[in-house]
């Protein structure tokens, strides 16, 4: 916006008007109105900064190493340029639309184009000093930040970043790096930016709902989960899928990368309470809980039916609790994280190990089997566990409260995500294969990934 002082006349008796004109939009304009909107709070901003960090360390290294640990040796490299280039690629594609077309205001399905490139930004910052931006400003929903603008972006930034990275589990070991490059930034705009707008934007439709997904799962893990399946049965089995060993090369790498997956959590769940407060640490509480819990449930389950705890098992347990907690976080009790931590780290290793293989697809890592059904599980039982004043709010003082309206609630945004989804991101793979082919050769294949598409190899 023009401020008054910036404007240049050639006739003195347009300036009083316009200068009039100009003071009263400054007045009723929220993003800049310091006494409309609260001050910049530090305490909020410093822990907003370090969930970002600690949420894009989920991606590089975390997610990189927990999938390279899980791949044969002659995909080790391939895996890991998978999460490292997919977080540069994203990170423009959220810059040039993704923020703008998820939560600028625009209609109840898509966002709008007023920070196209993040045009605007810096609207925020009047005489040096950040003030406070309202999210969704003039919608039913609206919601006072007190941490800059570019903070908030920067951090949905990192959940965008990751979600794409995550379906990269399911095809594994056989898809072409082209193809996966193309297929994820179309996959961002059309699937992920559609669905964050939905849930998360104070305009979106399944908001307006009442939907509850304090951090992600739906945005993150449904869609993830569900695309990934569907990568799964379109390109088909890995090479030797069902007789040769297709073991993990390296689970010291893999348990690394759980384990800051599992550190970078806490900014993920934590972070979603947008500051510094006692929500906050609520969700910190629910998440190592849930992860806690979901990690034994897959380690008896594990000990009982396969008569051997293992490393690769817990890892994916722990994951799967991580997954489930993540739409619960901040609207859940103690007690209820670990329920939805003890059911999905069971159901989990059902799907993982069992489900996969009586309907033969090959998720290659699993994408569906944690993600999906996690995050399935993680949406519907928050539902049925929400207390309410976690959650209240002036507009809402009885909060999100678990209840069989709330289920059912969660379950249509459940029903709505897995279609779109599902739907979207199976033409998309199939006109990318029409074009330009999803699957590396057979000798490529053969040969591994490394050097068949990067031209190089580990040495270990």
């Amino acid at each position: 916006m023009v401020r008054p002082e910036s404007v240049k006349l050639t006739t003195r008796c347009l300036l009083p008007a316009v200068a009039g004109i100009s003071s009263l939009l400054y007045s009723v304009t929220p993003a800049h109105a310091a006494d409309a909107s609260p001050a910049i709070d530090t305490g909020d901003t410093a822990w907003m900064l370090t969930s970002t960090v600690i949420v894009l360390m989920m991606t590089i290294p975390g997610l990189a190493l927990f999938y390279a640990g899980m791949v044969r040796k002659k995909n080790v490299l391939a895996t890991l340029m998978q999460s490292f280039a997919l977080c540069c690629i994203i990170s423009i594609v959220w810059m040039v639309a993704g923020y703008s077309l998820t939560f600028s205001n625009g209609t109840a399905w898509i966002g709008g184009f007023s920070r196209l490139f993040l045009n605007g930004l810096g609207e925020h910052i009047h005489n040096g000093t950040d003030i406070a931006f309202t999210l969704g400003a003039g919608t039913a929903g609206a919601t006072q930040m007190t941490i800059p603008e570019s903070v908030y972006m920067l951090f949905q930034m990192t959940f965008a970043v990751i979600t794409p990275a995550l379906i990269s589990g399911a095809y594994a070991e056989r898809m072409k790096f082209s193809s996966m490059c193309v297929f994820s930034i179309l996959w961002s705009l059309l699937v992920y930016t559609p669905v964050a707008h939905w849930v998360w934007s104070p305009a979106g439709w399944l908001a307006g709902l009442g939907t509850a997904d304090f951090a992600g799962g739906t945005v993150v893990h449904i869609n993830a989960g569900i695309a990934g399946l569907v990568c799964a049965l379109v390109l088909g089995h890995r090479k030797g899928y069902g007789h040769d060993d297709l073991s993990p090369f390296n689970l010291t790498y893999a348990i690394i990368g759980a384990s800051l997956l599992w550190v970078g959590w806490f900014g993920f769940n934590a972070g979603s309470a947008g500051g510094a407060n006692g929500r906050a640490g609520m969700a910190m509480v629910t998440t190592q809980v849930a992860a806690a819990g979901a990690g034994v449930a897959w380690m008896l389950m594990e000990w009982i039916f396969k008569s051997k705890p293992t490393v690769l098992g817990i890892i994916s347990g722990a994951i799967g609790g991580l997954v489930a907690i993540t739409p619960a976080a901040g609207f859940v009790l103690p007690g209820s994280a670990l329920i939805i931590g003890l059911i999905t780290g069971a159901v989990c290793f059902w799907s993982a190990t069992s489900l996969k293989h009586m309907l033969g697809y090959d998720d290659s890592l699993d994408a569906f089997g944690v993600h999906g059904v996690g995050g399935i599980l993680g949406a519907l039982l928050t539902g049925v566990f929400a207390y309410g004043p976690l959650s209240a709010t002036d507009a809402n003082p009885a909060g999100i409260t678990g209840s069989f309206h709330q289920l059912i609630i969660q379950a249509e945004a459940v029903g709505v995500t897995i279609l779109w989804c599902g739907v979207i991101s199976f033409v998309l793979l199939k006109l990318i294969d029409a074009t330009m082919g999803l699957r590396v050769s057979k000798e490529e294949e053969q040969e591994g990934l490394d050097m068949s598409l990067h031209g190089e190899r580990i040495n270990i």
